[in-house]
């Protein structure tokens, strides 16, 4: 009980950070003109959020770092309360914020305006730092590889490990991004999967993990204060990025990332839409599954409201992280 008392205090503490520094950092972006470009070919409905701030995925970032950063630092003291397996996701959402962030002002400010970095080079950079955070999790953190439902010991890789795990991260990191195209969308389903999986490492003894994981949420609740419709402030790629591949290495550090599927269902299907959209484009000669791709689209286009997507995502979401959880309990 203590234990999670204590991953909702920090989750608690997050979003009042995050609170208290969202308005400054909306009037700082809105200084710098920080403002999002909406694709020609996005739905026409989208217009109307041109110039609304971007890269609002500081607003996460910096509680997050702050508080993992401190509370480790605290240790120094004889405070146990956050240990230095955190770090390793922490480095990962900095790195990728970084790399998000890069993208974010190169499609604002730079020679690529409206377009944003190379999707070869953006791509190649995540696979690097994929890579070497593979290796941290299996040769430096030793995490349990893999738990199959219904098994109790860890299941060994090997040297596949790697790539999958890279793999993973990656994957992650993408399908959070391509999720984030409504107001609120990729936020709450972001919170949940990280709640859901908090969930799973406090039932399995990880309270170091499962704290950062809700300091993750409260930050993410505080972002939503802003970024709810209509949104006065965006993640960005700086925010998706960075969110998805921590999801990847916090479902990883657990063992049970084969549960992706289900826990983090919604941006699992909008990266599926988004290949059957363009395998099938190319395989018909010009024709499409969807009405858009990703899928959150699909449905706009179909007649639901924005917000009517984004609360209808979020419920099926919810329903597959709980049933996500029971099945790594089974």
């Amino acid at each position: 009980m203590m234990e999670t008392s204590l991953a909702l205090s920090l989750s608690g503490l997050s979003f009042m950070m995050a609170v208290i520094w969202g308005s400054p950092l909306i009037r700082i972006l809105r200084h710098f003109k920080v403002g999002k470009l909406i694709r020609v070919e996005g739905p026409t409905s989208h217009i109307i959020k041109m110039g609304t701030p971007t890269m609002g995925g500081l607003m996460i970032i910096m509680p997050v770092t702050l508080v993992t950063v401190l509370l480790n630092a605290a240790s120094l003291l004889g405070l146990n309360v956050l240990g230095r397996s955190v770090l390793l996701p922490l480095l990962v959402m900095l790195a990728y914020g970084v790399l998000g962030g890069i993208d974010d002002w190169e499609g604002i400010r730079g020679p690529r305006r409206g377009l944003g970095m190379r999707a070869r080079t953006k791509f190649a950079l995540q696979l690097i730092l994929g890579i070497i955070t593979a290796i941290g999790l299996r040769y430096f953190l030793e995490v349990p590889e893999l738990y199959w439902p219904g098994y109790d010991k860890p299941i060994s890789l090997g040297i596949a490990y790697i790539p999958l795990a890279a793999f993973v991260i990656v994957a992650m990191s993408n399908a959070v991004n391509l999720t984030d195209g409504l107001d609120g969308l990729a936020g709450l389903i972001s919170a949940t999967a990280f709640a859901a999986y908090g969930g799973i490492a406090l039932l399995k003894g990880q309270v170091f993990l499962a704290r950062f994981c809700f300091t993750i949420v409260g930050a993410l609740f505080g972002f939503l204060w802003f970024n709810v419709h209509p949104a006065q402030l965006f993640m960005g790629d700086l925010g998706s990025l960075s969110l998805g591949a921590t999801l990847g290495v916090v479902a990883l550090m657990t063992g049970h990332w084969i549960l992706l599927p289900l826990i983090a269902i919604i941006p699992v299907s909008e990266a599926v839409s988004v290949s059957l959209q363009v395998l099938y484009f190319r395989r018909t000669g010009g024709k499409r599954l969807f009405r858009m791709a990703p899928i959150h689209h699909h449905f706009e286009l179909g007649g639901w409201s924005e917000t009517q997507v984004v609360q209808r995502f979020w419920l099926v979401s919810l329903l597959f992280a709980m049933f996500g959880v029971a099945v790594a309990l089974v």
